[in-house]
């Protein structure tokens, strides 16, 4: 009988299978388990532990793995002197209008271009994507000049919500993603939609919209996610402090506020996108891998 050449790993099933080769490889994936673990949560721990330790204890060399006297006090004076509830709820509020924009815009340019292929269709995704290979960086100087004096109107969006979500969404990653969503849906129920007398955007609403569910969902996270670690533009387009995101809203007080505090409130600034990404990583993980089931 023939062997099955998709089932060959690294190691054969005929060392595994043996007492010592068994061993070596539990150990071998427990001590790279273990490793990865702590890389990834080491940081996490040492701020939420960081958060609880008193000034001096924070400051001392070598640190200490564990709070001595754990300080919950802290949390209560970022959550006050900080400001927090402002500072959460204008990031709540961007990243609202942030995932509505790109819902909306995002969703129409990746429909036209998988279904309706309008002329140069392909060439104009060519150049969305070639703005993926351009440093985020080189942008900030012609989005800032766009956005302090905005082409036609001549007005300026700096403390103006429109100056964060606009730029996201010329977003061409979810674009992209949604397109390869919508190019796995069979081109048979648009044919049968357009049959019935459906038009384009009654066909988006009543068939493709609700079988991309999936993807939207990523979109969204990552719309969220966005707006919630971003730094330097919020930084440059809110620069009053009744606009200010939560990771400005920290940085700005962090020079008079001691360490604990400013740990503490980074603490809380990062327990919303845990959660979210703890209730949708399902979502996240299949939306993604869909659209790529069909060529």
């Amino acid at each position: 009988m023939a062997q099955d050449s998709g089932t060959r790993t690294l190691i054969s099933q005929a060392q595994l299978r043996r007492g010592r080769g068994r061993a070596i490889y539990w150990m071998v994936l427990a001590i790279v388990i273990i490793g990865f673990t702590l890389v990834f949560l080491g940081p996490l721990y040492w701020m939420v532990t960081g958060a609880l330790k008193s000034g001096q204890e924070i400051a001392q060399t070598p640190p200490s793995l564990f709070p001595q006297d754990p300080q919950w006090q802290n949390y209560v004076d970022a959550w006050n002197n900080l400001d927090l509830a402002k500072l959460l709820f204008n990031t709540f509020y961007y990243a609202a209008g942030a995932v509505l924009f790109q819902l909306v815009l995002d969703t129409a340019a990746a429909y036209s271009l998988s279904k309706l292929r309008p002329i140069f269709g392909n060439v104009i995704l060519g150049l969305m994507l070639a703005t993926l290979m351009i440093p985020a960086m080189v942008l900030i100087v012609p989005q800032y000049v766009t956005v302090i004096d905005l082409p036609i109107l001549h007005i300026s969006l700096l403390d103006s919500p429109f100056a964060i979500w606009l730029p996201l969404v010329a977003n061409a990653f979810n674009i992209f993603l949604l397109k390869r969503f919508f190019d796995s849906i069979p081109d048979d129920l648009m044919a049968a939609a357009l049959m019935d007398g459906a038009t384009p955007l009654r066909t988006l609403w009543s068939i493709i919209l609700p079988m991309s569910r999936p993807i939207l969902g990523v979109v969204s996270i990552f719309a969220v996610t966005a707006v919630w670690k971003d730094f330097l533009w919020p930084k440059l387009v809110m620069p009053s402090p009744e606009t200010r995101t939560v990771s400005v809203g920290i940085y700005a007080f962090a020079g008079g506020t001691p360490m604990n505090v400013v740990i503490a409130a980074s603490v809380i600034a990062a327990i919303p996108t845990v959660i979210i990404f703890l209730i949708f990583q399902r979502n996240i993980m299949s939306g993604l891998t869909t659209g790529s089931l069909k060529g």
